[in-house]
């Protein structure tokens, strides 16, 4: 049997989003030998995968257009003997794509994590944008789309549908079932009562996700209370917005958050003893709000929904591509604030369930499974099986049949 080949994930940095997280859980459950190098910025995730015995290196680029790191790469590849290579978010694909072909390999995947209608990871999609990721995509042997809703968008660019594979982000969804020790404990930390109705965020606090929704949504019913889990250049504009807006005392802004147990980056500390991870304040919280304008994928949603949430969700193709059956507690809300608020006040008016049932949707995407889809890519890329029957959404890979778990059944 010929021994599975080493692979070299490639990634443009290992800050606190939700790719870089996702790199980190994936190598947990991925059945190759896998090291990691990041373009730049060698954050939080970086240590959490050195302590998960994952070896990082830095290339310490400068900038988008250093382009003396392309014969670092190119080295790197070459001297580590890296049958695969599979890259990450959008300067990494572009520049890891090449680099393997200068280094010889041919195995090259790339997973498209942050692709929206309008923006990439964040930023608006210009002509130069499409045009240089194109190019390099033909360099590679497959992209990994992490939604349905990506794999149409990358066919709308051009991309050959018999190239990409959808494969879904994934989650521990035991890390997110629901703690009534950690609910009681988070609150009394927070300084919020055990009656208060209590919606939550998570993410990074830029302007596409929208977190200014839930803060206006807070001015408008008082009986609700606020907390946002997250960090970003705009967290100073949303402070503002809260105290302009006279609720600065019922919106909770936490800062980031650890994932979970293992996580990436330190807790958020509410005082002596107390420190908060994101399925604690999911477990504190008793509805989400997602209002992002443009998501390629949605995993917050994901994670509230594996701890029994009801969810308010603006767009998150993750939710959008099940059947409804799979996600009962999700409902999707108008452009405006208004449709938030009168979704608000309904949930705010109920009180909430005395237990929590994790939807079927939830195991739809769990880690293992989403390790799984990847090896299977890996194993037809180095098997050189680059023809597929064709498809308009993309999908190469079946998908599993999901039946709810009777285990996610918590109660309060």
């Amino acid at each position: 049997m010929t021994a599975a080949p080493r692979v070299l994930q490639v990634i443009t940095g290992l800050g606190t989003g939700g790719a870089e997280q996702q790199l980190r859980l994936l190598l947990r459950h991925l059945p190759y030998a896998c090291d990691v190098v990041t373009l730049t910025n060698p954050g939080p995730v970086a240590d959490g995968l050195r302590a998960d015995g994952v070896e990082v290196t830095d290339l310490g680029m400068r900038g988008n257009r250093d382009l003396a790191a392309l014969p670092r790469l190119v080295r790197l590849i070459r001297d580590g003997g890296y049958g695969l290579v599979h890259t990450h978010l959008y300067r990494a694909c572009v520049y890891g794509r090449i680099a393997a072909r200068l280094a010889g390999v041919r195995a090259v995947v790339a997973t498209e994590h942050s692709l929206g209608d309008h923006e990439i990871e964040g930023r608006p999609l210009t002509r130069g944008t499409r045009a240089l990721y194109r190019g390099t995509e033909r360099l590679g042997a497959a992209t990994v789309a992490v939604s349905d809703t990506v794999a149409a968008r990358l066919a709308g660019w051009g991309v050959p549908p018999e190239r990409t594979h959808t494969v879904p982000n994934g989650i521990d969804a035991r890390q997110f079932r629901f703690d009534p020790a950690a609910r009681s404990a988070v609150r009394a930390g927070l300084g919020v009562a055990p009656d208060a109705y209590l919606l939550g965020g998570v993410g990074r606090l830029v302007p596409g996700k929208g977190f200014g929704a839930l803060i206006r949504t807070a001015a408008a019913v008082p009986a609700v209370t606020v907390v946002i889990a997250g960090d970003g250049p705009e967290g100073p504009a949303l402070k503002s917005l809260a105290a302009e807006l006279g609720v600065a005392d019922r919106v909770r802004f936490l800062g980031d958050c650890a994932p979970g147990p293992g996580g990436g980056h330190a807790d958020r500390s509410a005082g002596p003893g107390l420190r908060i991870t994101v399925p604690g304040v999911l477990s504190a919280v008793d509805a989400f709000v997602s209002a992002s304008r443009d998501e390629a994928f949605g995993l917050a949603v994901v994670e509230a929904l594996a701890a029994g949430l009801p969810v308010l969700y603006r767009t998150c193709p993750a939710v959008q591509d099940l059947p409804p059956e799979l996600v009962p507690g999700a409902v999707r809300f108008g452009p405006g604030d208004a449709s938030l608020t009168a979704a608000v006040r309904e949930l705010a008016a109920r009180r909430p369930p005395r237990s929590r049932t994790a939807p079927g949707g939830a195991g739809h995407y769990d880690i293992r499974r989403t390790a799984g889809l990847v090896a299977e890519v890996y194993e037809r890329v180095l098997a050189g099986d680059r023809l597929h029957s064709p498809n308009p959404r993309g999908r190469t890979l079946p998908r599993q049949k999901t039946q709810p778990d009777p285990t996610e059944r918590v109660h309060r």
